[in-house]
C-alpha cells in the first residue's frame, strides 16, 4: 500500500484530501502540524507528503527542508498563496508540485498519481523518452532507433536524468546546481545554461518526443510529448 502523509492544521482540508485519496486506494496518515509530521516521517515509511505552508509550530517551508534531509519522496504543497515567489521558494526547498486553495479535488488526485509515477520512474534508474532510454546504472543513453549507446559526460548525464525524472516539473538553476554539482559548488550558475544547451544540441533530432523548455526568470523543465 502507498502511504501518503497529509499535513494541514485545517481539519476540513485534511478530511477532503483523505476522502478522495482513500477512494483511490491510498493509505492516509493525517497530521495537524509540521512537528508531528516530521516525527512520524522519521519513524515510519512514507511514500509521499501533501502539506500546507502556513501551520503552527513548524511551517511548510521548514517541514519541506527537513523532509528533504530524510527522503527523496515526492512533496506536494497546498497553500492559499499563489504568487510566483511562493512557488519558486517551494521549488528551491525541494517541493515537487504546487496547488493553490481552493483546489479541485480531482485535479489533486491526478497530480498525486503523476508525482508517484515520476518518483517510481526515478528510483528505477531507467527512464524511457520515446526511442531514447537513460540507464543510470551505466550512465549511458541508449538510442533504440539507432541501435547504439552513448556515454555522456557525468554532469551532463546527471542534469539530463534529473530533468527527465520529473517531466513537466520546473527546476530553478539553484535547485539544479544543488542536485547535480552539489551545494558546495562555487562556479557560475550559467554553468547550468551551458550544459542545457549541450543537451539540446545533442538531442535536437528527438524534439518530437521531448524537449527542454526555458521558463524565463524561473528555470528549466523537460516536456515529454510521447511515451
Amino acid at each position: 500500500m502507498t502511504t501518503i502523509l497529509v499535513v494541514d492544521d485545517d481539519s476540513h482540508i485534511r478530511e477532503l484530501i483523505s476522502l478522495y485519496l482513500t477512494d483511490e486506494g491510498f493509505t492516509i496518515v493525517e497530521k495537524a502540524d509540521g512537528e508531528e509530521a516530521l516525527k512520524y516521517a522519521a519513524d515510519f515509511p512514507v511514500d509521499m507528503t501533501i502539506m500546507d505552508i502556513m501551520m503552527p509550530r513548524m511551517d511548510g517551508w521548514e517541514l519541506c527542508r527537513k523532509l528533504r534531509e530524510l527522503s527523496e519522496m515526492p512533496i506536494l504543497m497546498i497553500t492559499a498563496k499563489g504568487e510566483s515567489t511562493q512557488r519558486i521558494k517551494g521549488f528551491q526547498l525541494g517541493t515537487d508540485d504546487y496547488l493553490v486553495k481552493p483546489f479541485d479535488p480531482q485535479e489533486m488526485v491526478m497530480r498525486v498519481k503523476a508525482l508517484l509515477k515520476r518518483y517510481r520512474i526515478s528510483v528505477s534508474k531507467h527512464i524511457q523518452l520515446g526511442p531514447v532510454k537513460l540507464d543510470r546504472n551505466k550512465y549511458e543513453v541508449l538510442f533504440g532507433d539507432l541501435g547504439e549507446a552513448v556515454t555522456l559526460p557525468l554532469k551532463e548525464f546527471e542534469l539530463f536524468y534529473t530533468l527527465a525524472s520529473y517531466p513537466g516539473q520546473l527546476f530553478t538553476r539553484d535547485h539544479l546546481i544543488g542536485q547535480v554539482w552539489g551545494v558546495e559548488f562555487e562556479g557560475n550558475e550559467r554553468t547550468v545554461d551551458v550544459h542545457i544547451n549541450r543537451l539540446r544540441d545533442r538531442f535536437e533530432g528527438y524534439s518530437a518526443f521531448f524537449k527542454i523548455i526555458t521558463l524565463r526568470g524561473l528555470g528549466y523543465k523537460l516536456e515529454v510529448y510521447h511515451d
